[in-house]
């Protein structure tokens, strides 16, 4: 087996050596934000990056246009281990989830592990994977078959902690519309159907049921039209749902007992109801065996690791699609202090701060590493899959 000390510090100090090339790509992205599927500035950026560094980089994968995959090694030699890069921004807020340093974190981790590729066995892949705020790219990427050859993938992101081994909540998508029927809301109130009425009462009815969900559950929503003039019985009214649990199973129950409250509003206004739905992001299953290895390599380089709490607070993201199908974990690394949130102006210029630099350097730093774990070691990556197949059974 390759001696994976002296490999790592060969990678580490190629990280060291580019750092400001990876800080200026990071802060390139974040001053130019990109919304979902539309990436293109951020895309070209990292995949060029990797191309100048040796990779073969296919563009445009699963026919998504900001989309990539950039490969070296032998994948008949050994392990395929996927680094996973976001670059997508928020609307209006730009990089507040902090994007920016989960690309050039990938790609630095890349472009260091280049260095030693020619004493491993296996192949390294860094997927380009756009639209991870609603638009889910890993979805497609999963469906379209971009993970079925890849052995282990990682990715990391920034928050206000630094743990490895945290899940993320299964989320669905639910829209609801209500027809009613207009007529002036003053002269004759009495021959309208006010949908705007049904939209109001379907929020409150499911405030109301709030009490009977499991704490793991999440149900927040948007009224996306609500009429046209104050003057006009509303008869047409919209809104949109994210219902969400710490498992597939609950997530859909849960959204059932919501159409629930908005068939009962719709009974009681009289309004028709007409609701559509769209899977969203399915639940993490954070690896163990690979999450140890990622918390003894941060350890490694003076990173102070925690454990992830009960009842630790989770959103959601389609790397959790990707966790299904192949052993992966998702760390998360400080960048912010602890009363900073996430998806605020604050978040967004803690990305480009001294924190966020440091962030993406240890995040690149601990995948690179363990990136090396995996291809020295394939029993580390047999006993990975062993620990999904577990998992996926004991769910």
């Amino acid at each position: 087996m390759p001696d994976t000390t002296a490999l790592k510090a060969r990678a580490l100090s190629v990280i060291d050596e580019l750092r400001d090339e990876f800080i200026r790509i990071s802060t390139t992205i974040h001053s130019h934000p990109e919304l979902a599927f539309r990436e293109f500035e951020s895309a070209a950026l990292l995949s060029n990056t990797l191309e100048q560094h040796g990779y073969t980089v296919q563009r445009g994968i699963a026919g998504l246009e900001t989309a990539f995959r950039a490969e070296i090694g032998d994948p008949a030699a050994g392990p395929t281990v996927a680094l996973v890069a976001e670059y997508d921004a928020l609307p209006e807020i730009g990089h507040a989830c902090g994007h920016n340093i989960i690309g050039t974190a990938a790609i630095a981790a890349g472009v260091a592990l280049r260095a030693v590729m020619d004493e491993l066995k296996g192949r390294v892949v860094v997927v380009g994977a756009p639209a991870e705020e609603g638009g889910g790219g890993k979805v497609i990427l999963v469906e379209q078959g971009v993970f079925a050859d890849v052995d282990a993938a990682m990715m990391v992101h920034p928050a206000t902690y630094t743990l490895v081994n945290r899940g993320s909540l299964a989320s669905i998508r639910l829209n609801i519309q209500f027809t009613g029927k207009a007529s002036h809301a003053a002269a004759a109130p009495e021959d309208g159907i006010n949908a705007l009425e049904a939209i109001i009462l379907t929020f409150n009815n499911v405030n109301a049921l709030r009490l009977h969900l499991k704490s793991d559950a999440r149900v927040h929503g948007i009224i996306t039209h609500g009429g046209t003039a104050v003057n006009i019985i509303p008869d047409h009214a919209e809104a949109v749902f994210s219902v969400r649990a710490a498992t597939q199973s609950y997530a859909e129950e849960v959204l059932r007992r919501v159409v629930q409250c908005a068939e009962a509003a719709a009974i009681a206004t009289g309004a028709q109801l007409n609701w559509t739905f769209k899977p969203g992001y399915a639940a993490m299953i954070p690896n163990a065996v690979l999450g140890r290895l990622f918390a003894d390599n941060w350890r490694a380089i003076g990173v102070e690791v925690r454990d992830a709490m009960p009842n630790e607070r989770m959103g959601s993201t389609d790397f959790g699609n990707v966790s299904q199908v192949v052993p992966a974990i998702h760390p998360y690394i400080t960048i912010a202090s602890p009363d900073t949130a996430g998806h605020t102006i604050e978040f967004r210029e803690a990305a480009v701060s001294p924190a966020g630099h440091a962030g993406l350097i240890n995040a690149a730093k601990a995948m690179a590493m363990t990136a090396i774990d995996l291809l020295a070691n394939p029993a580390l990556v047999h006993a990975a899959k062993a620990e999904l197949a577990a998992a996926r059974e004991r769910r």
